[in-house]
């Protein structure tokens, strides 16, 4: 595979963006009404993190575009907590570390736009995911924050952005 460059989205990624989150919500049985498949800005992801405080990247291998996720003030909330959004791959970008990498990115993206907190929303189904954010120091809430519009979401997380503890590199 050629080298990965993780950049931010362009007004030409939008039609793949919008295909890699229809392509792997199914997967995770995340079809229904509660899920970010349904979301407005799926089918204008650039126009969408335009907005102030907002930032959504893109991983491209050889101008194809295998996965991506952004951060966005979360809804519903305070100022200062963000969300982490629609991170999502195709089969052949998992496993090799860009989830890591990209989150990182974001995370100091969110740092950037001066939020406190990342929030996040994710399923049950979806381990792999799970293990990264714990393993980037995110905590396991008991019950949603915002008003995302995702009740089909089953499991909920926060990262405090202020607090460095030993590990965190450059999170």
């Amino acid at each position: 595979m050629e080298t990965p460059n993780l950049r931010p989205i362009e007004p030409r990624d939008d039609a793949a963006v919008s295909a890699i989150i229809r392509l792997v919500m199914p997967e995770f049985d995340a079809c229904g009404p509660g899920f970010a498949l349904h979301d407005a800005e799926v089918d204008a992801m650039c126009v969408a993190y335009r907005e102030p405080r907002s930032a959504y990247l893109v991983w491209d291998v050889a101008g194809r575009v295998l996965g991506g996720g952004g951060i966005a003030p979360l809804a519903g909330a305070g100022p200062d907590t963000c969300e982490l959004r629609k991170m999502y791959f195709l089969p052949e970008a998992r496993g090799r570390g860009w989830g890591e990498v990209l989150l990182r990115r974001l995370l100091s993206e969110a740092r950037q736009r001066q939020f406190r907190t990342c929030y996040l929303e994710t399923l049950s189904g979806m381990g792999a995911a799970q293990r990264l954010y714990a393993r980037m120091g995110f905590r396991r809430l008991d019950a949603p924050l915002g008003a995302t519009g995702h009740h089909g979401c089953n499991r909920w997380y926060a990262l405090d952005l202020v607090a460095r503890r030993a590990g965190d590199g450059d999170l």
